[in-house]
């Protein structure tokens, strides 16, 4: 069977790697880590990983950085690879970068071919978005991004065919921003607005959304 054939579940399951990105240290926040915020009885991090695996993302990459060892120390984070992020400061782009080289180090042969991102702060975003970004998936060519009433948002598929280029123009806060927009006519959207609320925990106000 080739990519371009219909898949089974688990064929997508072990094609599309799940890749939260969970380094952030919440300087809006007072300096608080937002993988360590709870919510639901979880740490954010745990929840974001429960989503995924939920969604039918059998490997789990999780990119640290902020207190990256307290995380560690804290969360249960069991069968997921484990990436620090060194230059995390430098914001979400220098994340996204250390994430899809941790799959190209370890997703070859009948590894992954495409990472379906998901940020950490948005808990509002759970697993049936997730496996509808997920199922879009064909081929490691694929790009596809959830919609809310229209407008692109989280999560992201990113097939391995653009990890490159991709990695090559995530810098600062942008993440796959500048690459996504040189390739908008190849995305395939997929709605989530009726499953998810795409809102971010990014400053004080916005934990009146952790329950």
């Amino acid at each position: 069977m080739t990519d371009n054939e219909a898949l089974t579940e688990d064929q997508v399951g072990d094609r599309v790697a799940g890749l939260l990105l969970a380094a952030g240290g919440g300087r809006r926040l007072g300096g608080r880590p937002k993988a360590l915020l709870e919510h639901r009885g979880h740490l954010l991090v745990e929840h974001a990983v429960g989503a995924l695996r939920a969604a039918g993302c059998a490997r789990v990459h999780v990119v640290l950085g902020a207190r990256a060892e307290d995380v560690r120390a804290r969360a249960a984070l069991d069968d997921c690879v484990l990436v620090d992020n060194p230059d995390w400061e430098q914001g979400m782009g220098s994340s996204l970068r250390a994430g899809l080289h941790s799959l190209t180090r370890t997703g070859t042969g009948t590894g992954a071919r495409a990472a379906l991102v998901c940020l950490v702060d948005q808990p509002g975003i759970g697993a049936e978005a997730m496996a509808r970004v997920r199922a879009a998936y064909r081929d490691e060519t694929s790009l596809v991004s959830a919609a809310y009433a229209g407008v692109r948002g989280h999560p992201v598929l990113l097939g391995a065919a653009h990890w490159a280029g991709i990695a090559a123009t995530a810098t600062g806060d942008r993440g796959a921003r500048a690459y996504l927009r040189e390739h908008e006519a190849e995305i395939a959207l997929v709605e989530c607005g009726d499953v998810a609320r795409p809102y971010d925990i990014d400053t004080e106000a916005d934990l009146v959304h952790l329950e």
